[in-house]
C-alpha cells in the first residue's frame, strides 16, 4: 500500500508541475501584458513602459520568467500581484477560506441530494417519480450552473421580488445575510454533481436490488427500508466515489463564473480578475490551487479503491 501510495503522489506531482508551466506560458502568450493594460491611454512614454516590464520581469525570456518562478516558489514566494504592490501568498489565503466553504457546501448539497433521488429513482422504477428524476438529472448535466444560477436569480426577483444581499458578510457577521446570498451558489454549483450522483446511484442500485444477495436477505422476512437503506444502498455507495472527482472539477470550474456573478470574494472572483488584467503571479498561484484540490482528490479516490479492492494496488487483473 506503501509502494503504491507514493506512486500516486509522484503522478500527482508530475500533474502539479506540468500544470504550472502549461498556464504559465500561455498567460504570457495571450496578447498584451500587465503593463500595457495599466498603462493604456496614459501618454506614458515607451521608455517608461519598458521601465515598468523590467520592474516586473516582463523584459526576460518566458523560460528565464519560469525558472526565476519556480525557483522562489520552492522558497513559498509565489511573487507579487502587479495590481497593488501586495504579496500573492497573503492575497491568496485571504480568499480560499471562501471558496473551500462555498465549494464543500455545493459538494454536500449535490451528493446528499443525488443519493436520495438515486434512491427514489431505482426504488420506484418504472413510475412517474423515476422518470422525473432522470428527465431533470440530464436537464441539470446539459446546462452549466452558472445558467442554473442565472435562472433561479431571474424567477424569484420575478416571481418574489427578491434577491440575494450584493455586499458579501461572512457567517461570523450576519449569518442571514451569508445564508441569503450563498443558497443560490451553493444549489447552483451542486446541481451537475447532484445529478451524476443521482444517474449512478440509481444504476448501481437497481443493479444490488436484483442481485442474489438482496433476495437472500428478502427470503429472511428484513423489511423493505431495511434492504434498501443498509444493504442495497451501502453496497451501491461505493460506485459514486468515482464521481467524486468530476464533481470537484465541476465546482471549482464554477466559482470562477459564479462568484463573480454574486459578487462573492473567493479565489474563482480573484482568479476571474487576474486574468482579464492579465496578473500572472495571481493567475499562476489561484491555477495551482485549483489543481491541487483536484490532484489531491483524485488520489485520495485510487487510494480509497486500493483499501476496497486490493488488486488494483497490486497491479493485477480484475478478472
Amino acid at each position: 500500500m506503501i509502494a503504491y501510495t507514493l506512486r500516486r503522489l509522484g503522478y500527482g506531482a508530475v500533474v502539479m508541475v506540468l500544470v504550472t508551466v502549461l498556464v504559465f506560458v500561455i498567460m504570457r502568450l495571450v496578447p498584451g501584458d500587465a503593463v500595457s493594460l495599466q498603462l493604456q491611454d496614459t501618454g506614458v512614454s515607451k521608455e517608461e513602459a519598458e521601465a515598468l516590464r523590467a520592474e516586473f520581469g516582463l523584459d526576460a525570456p518566458v523560460w528565464v520568467q519560469l525558472w526565476d518562478w519556480l525557483r522562489d516558489a520552492l522558497h513559498g514566494n509565489l511573487g507579487t500581484s502587479f495590481y497593488g504592490g501586495e504579496p500573492v501568498v497573503g492575497l491568496f489565503l485571504d480568499r480560499v477560506p471562501v471558496t473551500v466553504q462555498l465549494g464543500l457546501m455545493a459538494m454536500a448539497v449535490g451528493s446528499l441530494l443525488g443519493i436520495a433521488f438515486g434512491v427514489i429513482a431505482a426504488v420506484t422504477r418504472g413510475s412517474a417519480m423515476d422518470g422525473a428524476v432522470r428527465l431533470f438529472a440530464v436537464a441539470f448535466l446539459s446546462v452549466p450552473n452558472f445558467v442554473v444560477a442565472l435562472l433561479l436569480l431571474t424567477m424569484l426577483a420575478l416571481w418574489f421580488a427578491w434577491s440575494p444581499p450584493i455586499v458579501y458578510t461572512g457567517p461570523g457577521e450576519d449569518f442571514a445575510s451569508w445564508a441569503q446570498q450563498v443558497a443560490i451558489p451553493v444549489f447552483a454549483l451542486g446541481t451537475g454533481g447532484m445529478a451524476a450522483v443521482a444517474r449512478m446511484t440509481r444504476s448501481s442500485m437497481l443493479e444490488s436490488l436484483g442481485s442474489d444477495y438482496i433476495r437472500a436477505v428478502r427470503a429472511k422476512g428484513v423489511r423493505q427500508r431495511t434492504v434498501v437503506l443498509k444493504h442495497a444502498l451501502r453496497n451501491s455507495t461505493i460506485a459514486v466515489l468515482t464521481l467524486l472527482g468530476l464533481e470537484l472539477a465541476t465546482v471549482l470550474g464554477g466559482t470562477v463564473i459564479i462568484e463573480q456573478m454574486f459578487a462573492i470574494p473567493g479565489t474563482g472572483q480573484l482568479i476571474y480578475q487576474a486574468v482579464l488584467d492579465r496578473d500572472y503571479p495571481v493567475v499562476v498561484a489561484c491555477t495551482i490551487f485549483y489543481a491541487g484540490l483536484f490532484v489531491i482528490t483524485i488520489i485520495l479516490i485510487d487510494l480509497l479503491y486500493a483499501l476496497v479492492d486490493p488488486r488494483i494496488r497490486t497491479g493485477r487483473a480484475l478478472s
